[in-house]
C-alpha cells in the first residue's frame, strides 16, 4: 500500500500560499471605510449583453441552446481560500467544436503541418436567487480558447472530454457554461452557433461542517504530475485538469484496465476535520485522520482489506494495489483482483473530533 507522494507534501504547503493568494486576486479586495461616503460604482460588465441574453434563454428550465452539442457530466471541487476550485468536465464531438487546419498569419508564415485547431469563445456565469426567487448573476467570466489536436487519425465523430477550472466562493449556485466559435477575422464570438449547459453547485461553508465530516467528490486518478507553477488563468484542457500545482488525469469511466498496472489511486480532501489543538491557528496545522480502505463485492462482502492509514493533513492521496492475498493451509498466494464490478469503501475517522464518515465509489476491473 503506497502512502502519499512527496508532491502532495509540496501541495499542502502551496495551499497556504499560491492557492489562497490566487483566489484573493480573483476576488475584489476589501476596501477601507472612506472618510466620506463614496458613490456606488456600477458593476463592471464582463460579458456582452448578447451572450447574457442567450444564457438567460434556458436558465429557468436549465435547457440551453445546443447548436454546439455538449454535456457537463461531472464536477469536482478542491479547497481554495474562501471557497472551492470547481472543475467542470464536459464532453463534445470533435466536429461540433470545429477543429480545422489553422490558417497561416503574417507574411511568409506557414501553419504547422498536421495540426488541427478549434477556436472558441467561452463564458461562465454563476447564478443565485434573490429575495423574490429570481436567478441573478453574481459572478461571470469570459475568455477565448484555442484547442489543438494532431490531425493524424482525426475522427470528427469521436467524443472527447474537456475541463474548465475556476475558484468559486462558498454557496449554492446554478452555473452556466457557454461556447461559441470565435470569428478570428473579427476577433469576436460568432453567435450564429452556440452551446449552453447548466449545472448546480453546492459549496458548503466551513461553518456548515462544524459537527460533520464530508469529502470533496471521490474519483480515481490515472496520472498526477507536478507543474512548475499553478495556473493563474482560466483555461480549457482536453483529457486532464489542473488544480494548484497539479496536472491530473482522472479515470472518468472508473474502469481499471491493464494499463493501470493493477492499482487505483484516489485523491480527495476531508472537510470538517479539526486540527490538533497545539497546531490550530498555524499556517500549516496538523491533523490526525484515519482512513480505512476496503474493496467490496457488490453484495458488500470484502474482496481486499488493508490496514488503516493515518494522515497529518486533510489532503488524502492514496495508491491501492488491487491484489488479493489468499491463504490455503500453510500456503499463501497473491492474485490479481478478478474482472468484475466492485466498490471502494472508505471509513474516515477524525481522531481529534471523533467524527466519522463512510463513503463508497464504484469501479470495474476489465
Amino acid at each position: 500500500m503506497k502512502a502519499s507522494r512527496p508532491v502532495m507534501a509540496g501541495l499542502v504547503a502551496v495551499l497556504a500560499l499560491s492557492l489562497f493568494a490566487g483566489f484573493a486576486q480573483s476576488t475584489p479586495p476589501q476596501k477601507q471605510e472612506p472618510a466620506k461616503p463614496a458613490p456606488k460604482q456600477p458593476q463592471k460588465e464582463i460579458l456582452p449583453k448578447e451572450i447574457k441574453a442567450i444564457i438567460q434563454e434556458g436558465l429557468a428550465n436549465k435547457q440551453g441552446r445546443q447548436d454546439i452539442p455538449f454535456t457537463i457530466f461531472k464536477t469536482l471541487t478542491f479547497p481554495v481560500g474562501g471557497g472551492m476550485h470547481v472543475v467542470v468536465l464536459f464532453k463534445a464531438k470533435n466536429a461540433d467544436l470545429g477543429y480545422a487546419a489553422p490558417v497561416a498569419s503574417g507574411k511568409n508564415q506557414q501553419a504547422p503541418a498536421g495540426l488541427l485547431e478549434a477556436h472558441l469563445a467561452v463564458a461562465l456565469q454563476d447564478f443565485q436567487p434573490d429575495a423574490a426567487g429570481v436567478q441573478k448573476a453574481v459572478r461571470e467570466a469570459g475568455f477565448a480558447a484555442t484547442l489543438q489536436m494532431d490531425g493524424a487519425g482525426y475522427d470528427p465523430n469521436k467524443e472527447e472530454w474537456y475541463s474548465i477550472g475556476y475558484p468559486v466562493p462558498y454557496g449554492k449556485y446554478t452555473m452556466a457554461l457557454f461556447l461559441s466559435p470565435m470569428d478570428m477575422k473579427k476577433n469576436q464570438p460568432d453567435l450564429k452557433k452556440v452551446g449552453v449547459a447548466y449545472v448546480g453547485l453546492d459549496l458548503p461553508t466551513p461553518e456548515a461542517l462544524q459537527n460533520v465530516l464530508d469529502t470533496t467528490p471521490l474519483f480515481f486518478a490515472k496520472n498526477i504530475e507536478q507543474m512548475p507553477t499553478y495556473e493563474a488563468r482560466t483555461a480549457i484542457h482536453r483529457g486532464y485538469f489542473t488544480y494548484s500545482i497539479l496536472k491530473i488525469t482522472p479515470n472518468i469511466d472508473d474502469v481499471i484496465t491493464a494499463e493501470d498496472k493493477g492499482q487505483i489511486e484516489t485523491l480527495f480532501f476531508v472537510l470538517g476535520a479539526k486540527p490538533k489543538p497545539e497546531t490550530a491557528g498555524q499556517g500549516q496545522p496538523t491533523y490526525d485522520i484515519e482512513v480505512n480502505f476496503e474493496v467490496q463485492k457488490p453484495d458488500g462482502s470484502p474482496a481486499i482489506k488493508w490496514q488503516p492509514q493515518t494522515y497529518p493533513s486533510t489532503l488524502i492521496d492514496q495508491s491501492l494495489p488491487l491484489k488479493r492475498t489468499l491463504k490455503t493451509g500453510d500456503k499463501t498466494e497473491v492474485k490479481e483482483l478478478e474482472p468484475g464490478k466492485y466498490n471502494l469503501a472508505l471509513k474516515i475517522t477524525d481522531k481529534v473530533s471523533t467524527l466519522t464518515l463512510e463513503k463508497k465509489i464504484t469501479f470495474e476491473v476489465k
